[in-house]
């Protein structure tokens, strides 16, 4: 028996060149690094390749163990369809040992499918959309909107027989981004700051102005250093113009890369902000975090505790657990009448209730108990 495992366990470290297909967005790329984490330890050290959505390429270029980004483009695909998908299908085609899909998209399985000898996927539990994946994956998994996106991300581990632990793990930062950092922060006389992220993807995600600097305003009486904290992009830079001069609040927001916001947060105190990417990166780096969501659900997209390598589930309007508390809207959706049900249904505005009273209370409470 000893020398039928060992040989099995031969054959399956014989896997040298992986494809990981993330066609999501960048807090789907980035809670995938637990994953290419494990798989490049287990299988030492494979050359592990990246299919991504063009715009979490930035993102996705910080991963670590990656040795090459495949793009998808959306608008090349609606300018010139069959060039782009002729084109990625050549780059793809059997040139993988293994390949993981982690969206249940057809056009995603199909890459699986062309790209590895041995393909694993997530597919949808509706079977009249899902028997021909089934049918031709070599194994695959139910991507469930009811459970964490770490937990399933990690799900391909546990079909390819390898243990791990429900961590997230974070990204490393070079020595020269994290001095850069510290120095552009050291010569504005900034030494302990908390980071107030205020942005998100969508505007349903995003506290108003009037909650927001009134929060803000609570803040800079704390007696510590508040950043403010964003990208470039068209949403970050209209908050920008709007957040208010206070003491002790520093706008940085389209000051820092990517990389070196995750230095960044790396240095912070704690994470106060919308549920975002943000979150993520600070929930990877064990930071204390005060998020603010909307009606994201939370079985699928609460910041991760690898504390007690757990998420939540429970809609309330205020939580804690480990160190994660969470400001919900406690407004039922006007469509299904659920708290926090995770659809906006075309709506662009932030179903938010809690007095920002509320959060800094939380907040402030943290601070003033804790020794650091």
């Amino acid at each position: 028996m000893y020398f039928l495992v060992h040989f099995c366990i031969k054959i399956i470290r014989k896997i040298k060149k992986i494809l990981i297909i993330i066609q999501r967005s960048n807090g789907d790329v980035f809670l995938s690094v637990s994953l290419i984490n494990n798989l490049y330890q287990f299988y030492q050290s494979p050359e592990i390749d990246l299919l991504v959505n063009d715009d979490t390429y930035p993102l996705a270029k910080l991963l670590p163990n990656i040795n090459y980004i495949h793009q998808f483009s959306y608008s090349k695909n609606r300018d010139n369809r069959f060039k782009q998908e002729k084109n990625l299908v050549m780059s793809l085609y059997k040139k993988y040992d293994l390949s993981i899909n982690l969206t249940a998209s057809d056009r995603s399985v199909i890459y699986a499918l062309l790209a590895g000898s041995k393909s694993i996927s997530a597919i949808e539990k509706d079977n009249r959309k899902s028997w021909w994946k089934k049918k031709l994956l070599t194994n695959f998994y139910f991507y469930d909107n009811n459970e964490h996106i770490l937990i399933q991300n990690l799900t391909p581990l546990t079909l390819l027989n390898i243990q791990f632990e429900y961590l997230q793990n974070s990204i490393d930062i070079s020595d020269e981004v994290f001095n850069s950092v510290q120095n552009k922060l050291k010569k504005r006389g900034i030494k302990d700051f908390i980071i107030f992220h205020p942005s998100a993807q969508y505007q349903y995600k995003i506290l108003p102005k009037n909650l927001r600097n009134e929060l803000l305003s609570s803040l800079s009486k704390l007696g510590v250093d508040i950043l403010v904290t964003g990208s470039k992009n068209e949403i970050d830079l209209a908050i920008k113009d709007e957040i208010p001069t206070l003491n002790n609040v520093f706008n940085y927001i389209g000051e820092t890369t990517l990389g070196e916001y995750f230095a960044l947060s790396k240095l912070s105190m704690a994470y106060i902000g919308m549920d975002t990417l943000n979150m993520h990166i600070a929930a990877s780096q064990n930071k204390r975090i005060f998020a603010i969501f909307g009606p994201t659900k939370l079985d699928m997209w609460s910041p991760w505790s690898n504390q007690l390598k757990t998420s939540t589930s429970l809609n309330k309007a205020i939580q804690t657990y480990g160190k994660n508390t969470i400001f919900q809207s406690s407004l039922p959706c006007e469509v299904c009448g659920i708290v926090g049900c995770g659809n906006n249904h075309g709506k662009n505005e932030f179903p938010f209730i809690i007095n920002p009273e509320e959060i800094f209370n939380e907040v402030s409470n943290w601070y003033q108990n804790v020794n650091f």
